[in-house]
């Protein structure tokens, strides 16, 4: 969308929240201030809906605020007492307003920190009063004021929020929205939070409130982050281990979990769409307020460094924990296997013996001579175990007839590692539905309902002969799921810098930047990368179609490091960077080039590829989504590089950045070279059998998607 198209569209919410365009334009960091201050009081009011009278249940509602609950208790150190919950029938409109109120109004002081959260549905109504337009509006627990009368409904609207979060007697005000208000007709894949628009008639309290609101003194500015940023736009809730999420809220508190706080919130948004994009989903979240000339918020003593959860509770023999894991990248959570090691920041480890959706038991091991642990100690990984049979999971849209599953099931069994599910009852990559305007052609869908390039069947064509057809997507798409799962840069030990460029005549652009974030040793250094990266990173990264692309990869470890690129280009076809190295012999005209390692040097950088006519990155169309994944590790790619040799590559294909024609092969070796770099898996044999074994000191993998237009 054109920023001036999206501004029109926003004006209104903008207006509410006292925000000129200029003071919107100008995105600071005040979300983070709001969280991270630690010396005023923190209160919040959380509220999540799954259940509703008379229309469709939600499912990850329930999730959403005990992801922001864990994150608020543990990471930013709100108290429990001062977080209140509305869930289910709770959440009446009465009973929200009344208690943001008590709970918010009336104990919130100047300078304390204020957080409201909302995970439902969202709709449109329109007002009497101007029966032109439509307002959007949360939808609460009882839908309708009567149970018996659906013509006058029980919502709140969003201006009303708005001005309930403007008359707080503080300016430090957040609100997390994970809902949308324009439902889609047709929905393929995730559950979207949006009702059809209502012709129903607003209850007259609710009208009401928003009069005396009106007329009350507005004393802030509050920090809105929407979970989408275009009208039409639906939220999404995904079904994960064991659990049902919203999207947003799930990306956010992970992000806000693994990475330190004090950066500007354009950042966030940056990681946290990234993240909607590999879940399935188009979902650009939107901040909808704040600053001029904003800083840089202060670290918080005891919040420098992020993790991955916090031991939510300890056994009485004082060797068993329990552990809460939000900070765990969602794709990597499903497969996150037994014996994975996390440390506390006392050193002690904590060995994985079992796990259950965000929860999971673990043994401690070296506790001789340390201190006793303690409930809401932070844990960091340190090993991640993997099983190495990890299949791609297609999901049958429930829109298929019986005979259509039937057939599509036989289809796919002649796929190895793939498996099949029914859409909304278990974990899936993609969806296999019929196309909703020919529906006598049937293809691969993302969760979000996005259309996979190049796997629509014929009109006509039978389930089993378009499901064939699917062999080497199939095979695409799993290398890509594979490779994902490496992501980590919260985590890794490896002191690395990434940035993404496009090239022009002055000097290059900055698009996006990644690094990892627990390489720091001190307060004082971790401030000032705070003070220099990122910041010219964009929650949307464009990039025209045209351009010439590179990547400025810095190794700031004290161990040389190698270094694979692998990504999927705008349609869903597999990529590699290769460095072509030709072997000078005398007396020879005819030597082929051959394939060589990459390394950086410690304290180096270069640039990928090297800028000169023969090897530039030029990116070509069609527009699209285009995701890419560099992997680092201070042991050679010895595997992979065997794998991607054994593809036969014309001389055009032999270029810097080009075709992947045997990704599942690369994928599956490059797990190996991670697991061989690791030095733990000989003291872990039992479990190396069966898995991967990747020690964080030993590999680090930064993502990078953008879009082509």
């Amino acid at each position: 969308m054109k920023r001036r198209t999206f501004l029109h569209k926003i004006g209104s919410i903008l207006a509410v929240l006292g925000v000129t365009e200029a003071e919107w334009l100008t995105l600071g960091n005040r979300y983070y201030q709001a969280l991270a201050q630690p010396n005023s009081r923190k209160l919040a009011l959380l509220i999540g809906i799954n259940q509703y009278s008379k229309i469709s249940n939600l499912s990850g509602c329930l999730t959403d605020v005990e992801l922001q609950r864990e994150l608020l208790i543990n990471r930013f150190g709100f108290q429990g007492s001062d977080i209140l919950t509305l869930t289910e029938e709770q959440a009446s409109r009465e009973f929200i307003e009344a208690a943001f109120s008590d709970h918010l109004g009336k104990q919130a002081k100047p300078g304390d920190i204020t957080f409201f959260h909302f995970s439902g549905y969202g709709t449109r109504v329109k007002l009497e009063t101007s029966p032109d337009t439509m307002q959007n509006a949360l939808v609460t627990a009882n839908v309708a004021l009567d149970l018996q009368d659906d013509k006058i409904v029980n919502h709140i609207l969003e201006e009303t929020l708005l001005l309930l979060l403007r008359s707080l007697p503080t300016d430090r005000v957040t609100a997390v929205l994970d809902t949308s208000y324009d439902a889609p007709n047709t929905v393929i894949g995730l559950k979207t939070r949006a009702l059809q628009e209502s012709a129903a008639k607003l209850a007259t309290e609710e009208l009401d409130f928003l009069k005396q609101l009106q007329t009350q003194k507005l004393s802030n500015t509050p920090i809105v982050l929407a979970a989408t940023s275009e009208p039409k736009q639906p939220a999404r809730e995904g079904l994960f281990s064991g659990f049902s999420a919203g999207l947003f809220t799930y990306a956010l508190t992970q992000y806000l979990w693994e990475f330190i706080p004090a950066t500007k919130i354009q950042v966030a948004l940056s990681h946290v769409e990234n993240s909607l994009y590999k879940l399935g989903s188009k979902q650009q979240p939107a901040l909808l307020s704040s600053q001029k000339n904003p800083d840089i918020t202060s670290l918080q003593p005891d919040g420098i460094i992020g993790a991955e959860g916090a031991v939510s509770d300890i056994e009485e023999d004082g060797k068993t924990v329990h552990l809460w894991l939000g900070g765990l990248p969602p794709q990597v959570l499903l497969y996150y296997g037994v014996n994975s090691r996390f440390t506390l920041q006392t050193k002690e480890q904590l060995v994985l013996r079992s796990r259950t959706g965000l929860t999971a038991k673990a043994q401690v091991s070296k506790i001789e001579g340390a201190n006793p642990l303690q409930i809401g100690q932070l844990v960091q990984e340190a090993v991640r175990v993997l099983p190495r049979n990890i299949n791609l999971t297609i999901a049958f849209d429930t829109g298929l007839e019986r005979i259509e599953r039937v057939d599509a099931t036989s289809a796919f069994a002649g796929f190895s590692h793939v498996s099949t599910v029914v859409a909304g009852e278990k974990p899936a990559d993609y969806v296999f539905a019929k196309l909703q305007e020919t529906p006598s052609r049937y293809g691969l869908f993302s969760l979000g309902g996005e259309p996979i390039p190049n796997t629509t069947g014929e009109v006509g064509e039978a389930v089993k002969l378009t499901v064939q057809r699917l062999a080497p997507k199939l095979s695409t798409l799993l290398a890509a799921k594979l490779w994902r799962l490496t992501e980590n840069g919260g985590s890794s030990r490896l002191a690395l810098k990434a940035t993404l460029e496009i090239i022009n005549n002055i000097s290059p652009r900055v698009i996006m930047q990644r690094e990892t974030v627990r390489t720091f040793k001190t307060e004082t250094s971790i401030q000032k990368s705070v003070q220099t990266r990122l910041i010219k990173s964009l929650p949307t990264p464009i990039v025209p179609i045209g351009s010439r692309m590179q990547y400025r990869v810095e190794n700031q470890s004290d161990r040389p490091v190698y270094l694979i690129l692998l990504g999927l280009n705008n349609n869903h076809t597999a990529v590699a960077f290769y460095s072509w190295e030709t072997p000078q012999e005398p007396n020879t005209t005819d030597i082929k080039p051959i394939l060589q390692e990459v390394v950086i040097a410690p304290g180096e950088s270069l640039t990928l590829p090297q800028t000169n006519a023969a090897s530039q990155w030029v990116i070509s169309g069609p527009a699209s989504e285009c995701e890419q994944q560099l992997i680092f590790s201070p042991v050679p790619f010895r595997e992979t590089l065997a794998a991607l040799s054994t593809a036969k590559y014309s001389t055009v294909e032999q270029r810097t950045i080009g075709p992947l024609l045997n990704p599942l092969d690369v994928a599956q070796a490059l797990l190996q070279d991670l697991h061989n770099a690791s030095a733990l898996k000989t003291e872990m044999n039992s479990t190396a059998a069966d898995s991967y074994i990747w020690d964080v000191n030993n590999w680090a993998s930064l993502s990078f998607s953008f879009q082509v237009v």
